[in-house]
């Protein structure tokens, strides 16, 4: 059993070397945020660039006083 420890401890000792330094693993993951923060931004507002659309569903489905909105009592 000493043995195991021994061999284990030694290999704790070793220091493993990054490919570059820790700052850029946070550029890099604040990077992918935001261009992911990009993506979804983009989508803002789709609904409304279809106003023939919109006015068709608000003409077919009951709004005020539906309490099921899934769409499963039609």
């Amino acid at each position: 059993m000493s043995a195991l420890v021994s061999v284990l401890a030694i290999g704790v000792d070793e220091r493993v070397t990054l490919p570059f330094p820790p700052i850029v693993f946070g550029i890099i993951a604040a990077v992918v945020f935001l261009a992911l923060a990009l993506v979804v931004w983009s989508y803002r507002d789709v609904a409304n660039r279809h106003p023939q659309k919109s006015a068709q569903f608000a003409q077919t489905h009951d709004v005020h006083g539906h309490a099921d909105r899934t769409g499963a009592d039609h």
